[in-house]
């Protein structure tokens, strides 16, 4: 019955899936990166090809480090960028330009080395790494939005956690040809070049697929282009720009915009703390993605070869295999937690994916304590099991959640600044932990593992405690959630909640949305004769 359910909703959505998928497939080559980085430099035609075969240990982790850093590095200003650019241009021509600017990046990583020496050609990867990270960055600042603000409500939480199967998708597929050109292709130079050229497919495809994708329609109403508006929405709910359903939506974005359309970069940050509501909604995109990264999860894609080689693991490709796998994990969980995501909400599913993260990285602690040799002994076998699980957990919830909570809590006239700011965050902390971990696994070894595990422990308690469930609301009643006793709502949220707060209740929607309105036509009632308009009202 549910799988009958599901693909009616599949057929009934199709045309907000199909924009999802196209937006997201930016999100595939932001995957690809990642995972690419790792195995090639466990190549040893890589190695030979820029001496890294003749370094020391440390110089060798510092300098695996610069070349996974580099890449965030640029995505943390390609993330800076788009605040004002989407704003001032529109969602869907920046996500062009950022497909072109990663294509870019790409043919130049290519051709590093041709007619030049290995020094030239390292600082040439280095610069396309940079300019495909530049890409990457705005793509990863666009996306949440784009989505969140296009599709539907009862399947945005579906769409937007799509970004993160389309990531795991770039991470398997980097994995896979990182273990094809490794077992099948000759050592040579040509042997890591064919992983930077096929990365520019999704690129490809990326901005094939964006140029029949309509402009987002809150971009749209805030530019006062309500008939496009419309048909936007009326194109994802497969409607017409006429329906109710359309007609309502259309004047809750006028609404939500009253007197804050058009507002200059400068504007929205200040607007960020016009109240301790606004203030909180802006502030919790960017922890939630701070979380994310601290799970650790990015120091397995960029350095799972040399993770798996500490568990017992040798040889290059057995290496990248056991990264494949990995992948492949990650994939089908996060495909099947996407089918019922709508059902078993955003809160609950941060806390158990939680738990699990922090529960299996303190294994792997405990075990690469026990066993620091990297020889394989009986517990290896549990420890490779122990990482699949936490990719699993991952796409449970911190993997798939924050790109959804970051669209949906974000607010609406003030989402170009808040999602940039929460995206350069995220690349600030991947250029830390990728500069890191290389670092860490030379210096403290199992140490890296007991800080990622601590910190997934952090992350489940402030969810439990902190954050309200957001599931099934439009983003216009979003703000209701954050406007009063939010700890009393999100422990009323969390599961045996209510043994800490007792009888007490916060209000529903409901009660807050006649509240509010009540305030509003108070205000609009003082303001007779003479109207004075401002940039923002005091309740959001």
């Amino acid at each position: 019955m549910m799988f009958k359910a599901l693909v009616q909703d599949l057929s009934h959505y199709r045309n907000a899936y199909l924009l999802t998928c196209s937006a997201t497939m930016g999100y595939v080559f932001f995957g690809w990166d990642i995972g690419m980085s790792g195995g090639i430099l466990a190549l040893e035609s890589f190695q030979q090809y820029f001496g890294l075969d003749k370094k020391s240990a440390t110089a060798h982790a510092a300098f695996n480090g610069n070349i996974v850093a580099v890449l965030p590095g640029g995505s943390f200003f390609g993330a800076l960028s788009t605040g004002y650019l989407s704003g001032r241009f529109g969602r869907k021509p920046c996500l062009l330009a950022s497909g072109i600017v990663y294509l870019i990046g790409s043919v130049i990583q290519c051709i590093v080395g041709l007619r030049s020496s290995p020094e030239v050609g390292l600082r040439v990867l280095y610069f396309g790494r940079f300019l495909g990270g530049f890409g990457v960055g705005m793509v990863s600042a666009l996306i949440p939005a784009y989505v969140s603000e296009c599709v539907p409500k009862v399947i945005r939480g579906r769409c937007a956690g799509a970004i993160q199967l389309s990531i795991n998708i770039g991470l398997m597929l980097s994995f896979w040809v990182n273990y094809g050109v490794a077992k099948h292709i000759a050592s040579s130079d040509m042997q890591w070049r064919i992983p930077f050229i096929v990365q520019m497919i999704p690129g490809v495809l990326f901005v094939f697929a964006m140029l029949f994708q309509p402009e987002s329609p809150r971009w749209l109403v805030e530019h006062r282009k309500y008939d496009l508006a419309a048909s936007s929405l009326a194109f994802t709910g497969r409607t017409t720009p006429n329906d109710e359903s359309v007609v309502q939506t259309i004047e809750e974005i006028r609404s939500d915009f009253s007197g804050r359309d058009k507002l200059p970069m400068l504007t929205q940050l200040k607007g960020m703390t016009e109240s301790r509501s606004i203030a909180l909604r802006c502030f919790i995109p960017s922890l939630v993605v701070f979380f994310q990264q601290w799970t650790g999860t990015n120091a397995i894609n960029y350095f799972g070869p040399q993770i798996f080689a500490s568990l017992g693991i040798n040889g290059t490709t057995s290496g990248l295999l056991a990264t494949g796998v990995y992948g492949v994990v990650k994939v089908v969980s996060v495909g099947i937690f996407l089918a019922y995501l709508e059902r078993t909400g955003r809160k609950n599913s941060l806390i158990v994916g939680g738990l699990g993260q922090g529960l299996t990285m303190l294994w792997i602690a405990g075990y690469s304590a026990l066993h620091p040799s990297g020889k394989a002994v009986p517990a290896s076998f549990v420890s490779i099991v122990a990482v699949y699980l936490y990719g699993a957990f991952f796409c449970v919830g911190w993997g798939t959640l924050p790109y959804v909570i970051a669209g949906e809590v974000a607010p609406n006239h003030l989402r170009p600044a808040v999602l940039s700011i929460a995206s350069a965050v995220t690349w600030l902390c991947i250029f830390s932990i990728s500069k890191l971990t290389p670092i860490m696994l030379n210096k403290i070894t199992y140490g890296t593992y007991l800080l990622f595990g601590l910190c997934c422990i952090i992350m489940v308690v402030w969810a439990y405690v902190f954050l309200p469930e957001t599931t099934g609301y439009a983003l216009e009643d979003i703000k209701y959630l954050f406007n009063e006793d939010v700890t009393l709502r999100s422990l009323q949220d969390a599961p045996g909640g209510r043994l800490f707060i007792g009888n007490r209740r916060a209000k529903t929607i409901e009660e807050l949305r006649m509240q509010d309105e009540t305030y509003r036509h108070a205000k609009v009632a003082e303001s007779k004769p003479s109207h004075v308009s401002s940039e923002f009202t005091q309740r959001d």
